[in-house]
């Protein structure tokens, strides 16, 4: 019997194959060596492998731009503008976030590699779920995702509020990966194939005239996508998870996470099965109605900055699900620019949340912010002023203030909407944004109050400063100009498009 061995283009997965070569290697290198390997060291080749990714891409892109998207490994595999520019914005994600952890780590004497081969493998997972064009390939990326997470929400193992939010990720996560793959398997027995490009051509080409196998796969695939991108009503993991995790950890969930999730999602929404859109469109529209208000809403009344952070990644959920529900490339693009713009800024938050939090990842209140009811700190802008600054700047772009990456973000995914006849949730999303913009306020007004005439200062580590400062800058330079990375969305969503 002959095997058939397909062909494999090794440009395209050479992303993944960097990614879990250097978490292997970290990892036998800690087991042969006899010592423990330092965090300087693991930090350098992680950042390392970063930068290798980013450079990848950009012999991709130029691939894709001279010969077009293309397939590898039995149409497993595709290497797209879509991919490229999502495989990019991991790499960026991976390289800021290893910069906050590294200073995390040494602070909380955590030290070895053993945080930087999960997020590396975690990361491998993400970028799979980019360039995936089989179900299956989407539920391996998205399990080598989310084990890594597991352990890495529960990494501090001093926390119990760690160990308790890892439980409940681990068991809503395996039930949501559970859920995903059953959906997989009546798609397979609707269609025939689990190869998206394949399922795509099959309901283009054939009138299913009972299609309900097909509406319940889908749905259930719908439902675990719900589930890792804390849509409503399948967000109760992401307030404790984040609030449970070390800092670190929450900027890396909520970055990286998202990328992949949705990039996943896109595919499978509208390349895979965007014949059948208008069937999915009111699911959609329930979880961005949901999303919109109930994070936004619940936003409001939190004191924890982590959960205030939490509530508003569902709200930002709400946001880029407007471009899937627009099942269009400029749909696709607006979510793409979005990811772009939430990505930096997030990070350079927890970043932010981690300097504040000190010793112990604990101080996360609003009395750390403001200095009120407290005998140990005045506001953060009297004590830091530019550390304030920086997180006053970081928040009103999630908030979507004019001049910054966040408004021309929420501005195009709302134009995408408004333009496939969506008037009425982008209207609703756009309620929820002046809600947000109320707690989004807050947080900035309480760092300049003040009570007491202490002024005790937290130390920002180099690393966590530059990742601060790269944040602030590129949410502010692309708030003024951005044209670059609202062409580079936009083209990304068009090669994207079948």
């Amino acid at each position: 019997m002959k095997i058939a061995i397909p062909t494999i283009h090794y440009l395209a997965i050479l992303p993944a194959i960097l990614l879990l070569a250097s978490s292997l290697g970290l990892l036998f290198a800690t087991a042969l060596m006899g010592k423990k390997i330092s965090t300087q060291v693991a930090s350098f080749v992680t950042v390392l492998t970063g930068a290798g990714v980013l450079v990848v891409t950009f012999l991709q892109w130029s691939q894709v731009a001279n010969h077009g998207a293309s397939t590898t490994i039995a149409n497993a595999i595709v290497l797209d503008g879509f991919s490229v520019v999502s495989t990019g914005i991991i790499a960026i994600g991976l390289i800021l976030s290893t910069f906050v952890a590294h200073d995390w780590s040494i602070r909380e004497k955590l030290t070895g590699a053993e945080f930087h081969m999960l997020a590396l493998a975690s990361t491998t997972g993400a970028v799979l779920m980019t360039q995936a064009n089989d179900l299956i390939v989407i539920f391996l990326g998205l399990e080598i995702l989310s084990i890594g997470l597991y352990v890495l929400v529960a990494f501090d193992r001093h926390r119990a509020k760690g160990q308790e939010a890892a439980l409940k990720y681990f068991l809503l996560g395996g039930f949501a990966s559970a859920l995903f793959i059953y959906g997989a398997a009546l798609v397979y027995g609707a269609t025939g194939t689990t190869n998206l490009s394949s399922i795509s051509y099959f309901l283009g080409s054939n009138l299913l005239l009972h299609p309900g196998l097909l509406y319940a796969g889908g749905g259930l695939l719908l439902v675990g996508f719900g589930f890792k991108v804390a849509a409503v009503p399948f967000h109760l993991w992401s307030p404790d998870v984040y609030e449970g995790a070390p800092s670190p950890v929450t900027g890396f969930m909520a970055s990286i996470v998202k990328v992949g999730a949705f990039a996943a999602l896109l595919r499978v929404m509208i390349s895979a099965l965007g014949t059948q859109l208008d069937t999915w469109r009111p699911i959609l529209w329930a979880f961005i109605a949901l999303s919109a208000v109930l994070g936004a809403s619940l936003g409001l009344i939190q004191r924890n900055v982590k959960r205030m952070l939490a509530y508003s990644s569902i709200n930002h959920t709400a946001f880029i699900l407007l471009g899937v529900w627009a099942g269009t490339a400029r749909g696709t693009g607006g979510a793409l620019f979005y990811l772009m713009a939430y990505v930096p800024a997030v990070i350079g938050s927890f970043a932010v949340v981690s300097v504040v939090g000190g010793l112990g990842d604990d101080n996360h209140d609003v009395s750390a912010y403001s200095g009120l009811g407290t005998s140990a700190y005045t506001g953060l802008a009297r004590r830091q002023p530019l550390l304030a600054g920086a997180f006053v700047i970081l928040l009103l772009s999630q908030l979507g203030a004019p001049g910054t990456t966040g408004f021309y973000a929420k501005f195009a995914v709302l134009e995408a909407a408004i333009e496939q006849n969506g008037p009425v949730i982008a209207l609703i999303a756009i309620v929820s944004a002046a809600i947000a913009a109320f707690f989004y306020l807050r947080w900035c007004l309480v760092l300049f109050s003040s009570e007491e005439t202490t002024t005790t200062r937290v130390g920002v580590p180099k690393s966590t400063a530059f990742v601060i400062i790269f944040s602030v800058v590129t949410t502010l330079a692309f708030g003024i100009w951005p044209g670059p990375l609202a062409s580079l969305a936009q083209h990304a969503g068009l090669l994207f498009t079948p």
